[in-house]
């Protein structure tokens, strides 16, 4: 009996989202982590010889990277607001370029560490103007 209430009550599709309220907790300090967990990946890969090593250094490093969008995304639709893009009008094509270089064009689909830095770098300017909305 318990087991058939269970399906009758159970979700019958599972949602994922930043938060259900919103939250209005927002950081750039997330994707910049990612963002450095995949260079981390990027540079143990170079150095390694192990080819399994280097198999899950990739896995983790695309993982890594898709968090790395996740977080952009979420500060890009949620957090800034039309006001923001008319204040600071670089701001959606610091997404875009971010965005990318976390990509299959960018930091999925490349090993190599000046990619990385140069995602940082981008997430660094987008958490530059972030920080200055918050004053």
């Amino acid at each position: 009996m318990l087991k058939s209430l269970i399906e009758v009550i159970k979700p019958k599709q599972t949602v994922f989202a930043h938060c259900d309220l919103p939250c209005g907790v927002y950081d750039p300090a997330q994707a910049k982590i990612e963002a450095q967990s995949v260079k981390a990946c990027m540079e143990k890969y170079a150095a390694s010889s192990d080819p399994d090593f280097k198999s899950r250094a990739v896995a983790i490093k695309e993982e890594r990277s898709e968090l790395v969008k996740h977080h952009l995304w979420v500060l890009w639709t949620d957090y800034f607001k039309p006001n923001h893009f008319e204040a600071y009008p670089q701001l959606h094509t610091l997404f875009n370029e971010a965005t990318k270089l976390a990509g299959a064009g960018g930091s999925k689909g490349s090993n190599d560490v000046a990619v990385a830095e140069k995602l940082i770098g981008k997430i660094d300017e987008i958490a530059d103007i972030f920080w200055a909305t918050k004053k």
